[in-house]
């Protein structure tokens, strides 16, 4: 290596399973990592909570410091590993006004203050890079804002949620309820001891955003998106979509649509308005789908262009290892920048699509419930289902609790199971609000939506 060589400072923040591996791979692999950027990767510092904290990596403990500010300073390069919103928010924003360029995979701080950021990098023409923030090891954000800056995005559609994806897998495999497969998750180290932000949904939520934001070249945040959790997805669900050919997964999803510009319909040529629907939320999707293929705790995102057509981007999407990997991808692309000089690469930002409402999505419906079995039961739910404009696509029933009439008068009881077509959400929750109130029907067990056929 030439005397003359650059040397980039790097500072990290944050010492935990990813920010250790991070500090690993910048203290052991040196040379290598120089002779890729054109620079001497040097880190300067760790800034930690506290600097005898047990740690799985072993690091030189005089690389420590509680003094994040005055970390930063000294730095080209940082790296923000901490998580959570603050005080991860206010450094990240010491650094861009320092000048230098900041690598993160808080995709929490991203969702929710995301677009500020964004603006204050742009700003002050540093970059800002958040590759590990999305699925882990799988390059996806990248392929997005690179390989796919000449095609137009029309859907993309990702599991990037390992623990839920690891539960739901495990009830299809194994037919546990929800709560054996995530106390399974819990015991095998998948899920977290508090377990809200995965089942729930707001983790997904907060990198669909990013997802969004990248794909359509607009800025959304977390309270842009539709969030539905996997807590009230049953064994029975589970089983009636393996019956079927499909399989539940948690999925983000964000897609451009058109919608009727003031209420018009699509019949009457009128005008339409172009927009964005990010939703989370628990769907059917065929098993031979290449999302239904995805086993245990790994993620996968789809994508549909409209030249280069369907992508597949499937990994490991969590783990100290895999997510180091990502967030060295960008630190060693920022280096080269860096290197070469020149302002800090955009998030491209070029559009500003109008956010759509789940109201605004068509798609099809899976429908569970519970009704009496005797005669007319079948004919006055699909004669419902017409009148609000909801065309049924397939129907099973199961009689599956038979009673003596004899002794208490009362019929058996069966679970139907509908699978329709297209259609809107509104007409949905109209179809739904009538089925409640026939006196056939005992409950409404599930409603979820179908994707992916």
């Amino acid at each position: 290596m030439s005397a003359n060589t650059k040397t980039l400072k790097v500072a990290l923040l944050g010492a935990g399973n990813v920010g250790s591996q991070v500090a690993r791979i910048l203290l052991t692999d040196a040379s290598a990592l120089a002779a890729r950027t054109g620079a001497r990767l040097e880190l300067v510092g760790i800034a930690v909570r506290n600097v005898d904290a047990p740690r799985e990596v072993e690091i030189p403990r005089e690389l420590f410091t509680t003094d994040a500010s005055a970390l930063i300073r000294k730095a080209d390069i940082v790296i923000e590993l901490m998580g959570g919103l603050e005080p991860a928010r206010t450094l990240i924003l010491e650094a861009i006004e320092h000048g230098a360029t900041v690598v993160t995979g808080n995709k929490a701080l991203l969702a929710v203050d995301g677009p500020t950021l964004y603006e204050k990098a742009d700003a002050a023409g540093v970059q800002l890079s958040y590759e590990a923030a999305v699925a882990g090891a799988i390059p996806i954000l990248r392929p997005i804002t690179d390989s796919l800056a000449g095609d137009k995005i029309t859907r993309v559609m990702g599991i990037v949620n390992g623990t839920t994806n690891f539960i739901l897998d495990a009830m299809d495999s194994t037919g546990a309820e929800f709560a054996d497969a995530l106390a399974e998750a819990t015991r095998l180290g998948y899920a977290e001891a508090d377990p809200t932000a995965d089942v729930e949904g707001h983790d997904a939520a907060a990198k669909g955003a990013i997802l969004a934001s990248l794909a359509f070249h607009t800025r959304f945040a977390l309270e842009d998106v539709h969030c539905e959790g996997i807590t009230g997805v049953s064994a029975g669900d589970i089983a009636a979509a393996k019956e079927a050919g499909y399989v539940i997964k948690l999925l983000a999803i964000a897609e451009k649509i058109s919608v009727p510009t003031g209420g018009q319909n699509n019949d009457d040529g009128g005008t339409f308005t172009t927009g964005v629907s990010v939703r989370v939320h628990p769907t059917l999707i065929p098993r031979e789908h290449p999302l239904g293929a995805v086993r245990g705790a790994y993620n996968a995102v789809f994508v549909e262009a409209e030249s280069a057509g369907e992508l597949m981007f499937y990994g490991r999407g969590a783990g100290g290892s895999p997510t180091a990997s990502a967030v060295m991808g960008d630190v060693v692309s920022a280096a080269r920048r860096l290197v070469l000089g020149g302002p800090g690469r955009s998030d491209s930002t070029i559009e500003v699509l109008p956010v759509l409402g789940i109201d605004a999505v068509k798609t099809r419906y899976y429908i569970g419930m519970d009704a009496a079995d005797q005669p007319g039961v079948l004919s006055k739910i699909s004669a419902l289902f017409a009148e609000n404009g909801v065309s049924i696509e397939t129907m099973r029933q199961t009689v599956h609790r038979e009673r003596d009439a004899s002794e208490n008068g009362s019929a058996a009881s069966a679970e139907l199971r509908i699978v329709t077509h297209r259609a809107s959400e509104a007409a949905l929750a109209a179809t739904v609000e009538a089925i409640n109130g026939l006196d056939i029907i005992n409950s409404v067990t599930s409603v979820l939506r179908v994707e992916g056929v």
